[in-house]
């Protein structure tokens, strides 16, 4: 059972926000507070399951060869890229830019990280897309779920930060549990929990916001 604050403040934004004719991301704003954000102890950099998923369908990138690479196909992966078009993709920036763009994350067999980081790492960094490794333990398919379900929380050294709990056209029940689920994990991950927490903020692209802590 969602808070009632919740889900009240994600109600009001959805019926006081103009219907746009493109399906809106909805947002939260997070402020902190009484952290210092220059040590790195203090910054947020967490993944959460959302219960409900963004509510669109997330493009992933995956770097692998062979039984791997038909498995990933097999789970949804946009792009399976092998070890030639990972030396392609190194020799041609714009197309790597242009992938890099396209793709929400990528995940990448663990044999490919060292040439990735080499040649591709000026591209995928600074946009916070170093491919997540595949360990020789793990399924491919089952991580690509599981990252179709996930948003990363990532501050980096700013105490106001913005992450996606879903799309416009989910249900507010849906999106309120969503959200609650964020709250908690910063509640848990935070110094002093709730009390570093300054306001988390609800809103859609081009719509208004509303105050959910």
């Amino acid at each position: 059972m969602v808070e009632k604050t919740i889900l009240e403040a994600v109600k009001k934004v959805l019926e006081e926000s103009p219907k746009r004719n493109f399906s809106e991301s909805v947002d939260l704003a997070i402020n902190l507070k009484n952290l210092d954000m220059n040590q790195p102890k203090n910054r947020v950099d967490e993944e959460v399951i959302l219960p409900h998923g963004l509510g669109k369908e997330l493009k992933i990138g995956v770097f692998a060869k062979g039984d791997v690479g038909l498995k990933a196909k097999a789970a949804g992966a946009a792009y399976v890229i092998s070890d030639v078009e990972l030396e392609e993709l190194a020799a041609d920036k714009n197309r790597a830019r242009a992938l890099a763009n396209e793709c929400d994350l990528f995940i990448a067999e663990t044999q490919f990280m060292p040439t990735i980081g080499k040649t591709l790492g000026i591209v995928l960094g600074p946009r916070g897309k170093m491919p997540i490794p595949l360990l020789p333990n793990k399924d491919v398919g089952e991580l690509i779920q599981s990252k179709k379900n996930a948003v990363r929380l990532r501050s980096k050294d700013k105490l106001t930060f913005h992450v996606p709990v879903g799309r416009r056209d989910m249900s507010p029940e849906e999106l309120a549990e969503n959200i609650e689920t964020v709250v908690s994990r910063l509640e848990r991950v935070l110094e002093k929990g709730r009390y570093n927490l300054r306001s988390v903020f609800v809103t859609t692209t081009m719509g208004k916001s509303e105050r959910v802590v």
